[in-house]
C-alpha cells in the first residue's frame, strides 16, 4: 500500500549537542520540495505500480521519501547503492529525506520506484520548480506574514486573544493547496477544475482581505498606543508598525492583481506585478530565449575590459532595454582610465545610431556593435572588417565570463535580502572575481 509520508521525527532535536542543521542550499531545497503539487504528480506515477497499490499490500516506502532520495542521488551524482549507503550514515540527509529512524530503502527498490516516473511528469515538475510564485502562493504568504505581524502586535500591545488578532494562516494554506490540486487536475484534463479554481481563489481572496482589515485596525491601535507609551515600549511599537506599513500595500497589490487576472480574466502588466513579498524589487524578465521565455530576478549590467576584469556593474530596476546603458559605460571607462576605450563591443541590443554617434564622439576608434534588422551592403562589409570581427569574438567571450560569475562567484542566485543586499552580493562577488584574476595574472608572471 502506497504511503504518502512517514511519521515526523526531528533527528536534530534528538541530538541537540551536535547542533545539526541544513546548509543554506539544502534548506532552500527542503523548502522547495515541500510543495503539494510536486508531491501529487509523483504520487500519481508511483500509484501505477500495481492495480491496487493505493489500497492493498504492505506499507511502502513513503512517496515523500522516494522523491527526496532521488533528488539527493542526482544532487551529489551518486549511484543508487551510494545513495543508500551515504544517506543511511548521515543524520542531516536522513532528516532531509524525512526518513526518521526508518531504514533506507534498498537501492534496487529505489531504482524500481524511480523507473515508474514518466517523462511527462518530469516535464511538469521542471515547469513547476522554475515558475514564479503563483498568486495563490503569494496570497497565502501574505496572510501568513500579516498573521505573524498581528501576533507581534498583540504581544507588544499586551492584549489577550480576541477576534481582531485571529491567525488565518491555516485557512489560507489549506485553500492554496486545494488550488494547486485543481491546477494539477486541469493539467490532466478535468473539465470542472477551472470553475473550482475560480471559486477557491475567491475564498482565498476573502481570507486575505479579512487579514488586511484586521491589520488596518491594529495599525490604528499601534499609532494610538505609541503616543502614550514609554520610550522602551515605543521603540517596540515603532518596529511592528514599520513592518505593518511595509507589508500592507504589498499584500493589497497581490489581492488586486489576483482579482484582475483570475476572477476578471484581464492581463496584468509585468511592471505592475508583485512576484515576491519579501523581495518586491524582483522583476519579470523576458529575454527571448526559447528554453527560459520568462525569468524572475534582477537584471545586471556588466562592463568587462581586456584581461577579464569587470570595471562597472549596475543593478537595474525592472527589465529596461540595454541600449541606454552604453553612454554611462563609456563615461565610466574614461573617468576610470583617463581615456576612452579603443574598442567598444556589444550585442545587437546596444545597436542604435545614437549609441554609435556617442561612442565615435567620445573617441572610440572601433565601435563593434552588430546592426539589428536589415543591413545594407556597406554595413555588411563594415561588419566583416578584421577589427570588427576580433571585437565580436571578444564580446562572445563575455558569455563565458558571465557563466563563471554565476558558477564560481555566486551571481546565479542572491541570498541577501533587499535592494541593498542585492548590491552587496553582486559587488562582493565581482570583487572576489577581480582579485582572483589579478592574483592569477601576477602569479603567472
Amino acid at each position: 500500500m502506497l504511503r504518502d509520508r512517514a511519521a515526523a521525527v526531528d533527528l536534530f532535536a534528538l541530538v541537540p549537542t551536535l547542533e545539526l542543521r541544513f546548509e543554506p542550499e539544502l534548506a532552500e531545497l527542503d523548502r522547495l520540495l515541500d510543495d503539494d503539487q510536486i508531491f501529487q504528480h509523483v504520487k500519481a506515477d508511483l500509484s501505477r505500480r500495481r492495480p491496487h497499490t493505493l489500497e492493498t499490500g504492505r506499507p511502502s516506502t513513503p512517496v515523500e521519501v522516494i522523491l527526496r532520495l532521488l533528488i539527493v542521488k542526482h544532487l551529489y551524482t551518486w549511484s543508487y547503492a551510494q545513495t543508500e549507503h551515504f544517506v543511511g550514515d548521515s543524520l542531516v540527509l536522513r532528516q532531509f529525506c524525512r526518513l526518521g529512524l526508518d531504514p533506507v530503502p534498498y537501492h534496487t527498490t529505489l531504482m524500481r520506484w524511480a523507473n515508474l516516473l514518466q517523462p511527462e511528469t518530469l516535464h511538469r515538475l521542471l515547469d513547476r520548480v522554475t515558475e514564479h510564485p503563483s498568486d495563490s502562493n503569494l496570497l497565502a504568504d501574505g496572510v501568513r506574514v500579516l498573521s505573524r505581524l498581528l501576533g507581534s502586535a498583540r504581544r507588544v500591545l499586551a492584549r489577550s486573544t480576541e477576534p481582531l488578532f485571529r491567525d488565518r494562516t491555516r485557512s489560507a494554506k489549506r485553500l492554496m493547496r486545494r488550488i494547486d490540486a485543481s491546477v494539477a487536475a486541469a493539467a490532466r484534463g478535468t473539465t470542472t477544475a477551472k470553475a473550482e479554481r475560480a471559486e477557491l481563489y475567491a475564498r482565498l481572496l476573502q481570507v486575505a482581505s479579512a487579514s488586511l482589515r484586521q491589520v488596518e485596525q491594529v495599525h490604528q491601535l499601534l499609532q494610538a498606543a505609541q503616543t502614550r507609551a514609554s520610550q522602551r515600549v515605543r521603540a517596540r511599537l515603532q518596529r511592528v508598525r514599520a513592518q505593518v506599513e511595509h507589508f500592507m500595500p504589498l499584500v493589497r497589490q497581490v489581492c488586486t492583481q489576483t482579482k484582475q487576472r483570475v476572477l476578471d480574466g484581464q492581463p496584468v502588466p509585468a511592471t505592475a506585478k508583485v512576484v515576491s513579498l519579501f523581495e518586491p524589487h524582483t522583476a519579470v524578465i523576458r529575454r527571448g530565449k526559447l528554453a527560459t521565455p520568462t525569468e524572475f530576478g534582477t537584471k545586471i549590467m556588466l562592463d568587462e575590459v581586456d584581461g577579464g576584469l569587470i570595471t562597472r556593474y549596475v543593478v537595474l530596476d525592472g527589465n529596461p532595454p540595454d541600449g541606454p546603458q552604453l553612454p554611462a559605460s563609456l563615461d565610466h571607462h574614461d573617468a576610470q582610465f583617463g581615456h576612452p576605450p579603443h574598442t567598444t563591443a556589444g550585442d545587437r541590443a546596444f545597436s542604435s545610431a545614437e549609441n554609435e554617434r556617442y561612442a565615435t564622439h567620445a573617441g572610440v576608434r572601433c565601435v563593434a556593435i552588430p546592426k539589428s534588422g536589415v543591413r545594407s551592403a556597406a554595413r555588411r562589409a563594415f561588419e566583416q572588417r578584421p577589427a570588427f570581427r576580433r571585437a565580436a569574438r571578444f564580446r562572445a567571450g563575455i558569455e563565458g565570463r558571465i557563466s563563471v560569475l554565476k558558477r564560481r562567484f555566486g551571481l546565479h542566485r542572491c541570498r541577501n535580502h533587499g535592494r541593498a543586499g542585492m548590491e552587496r552580493w553582486v559587488g562582493l562577488g565581482l570583487l572576489a572575481h577581480n582579485l582572483r584574476q589579478i592574483s592569477y595574472s601576477l602569479a603567472s608572471r
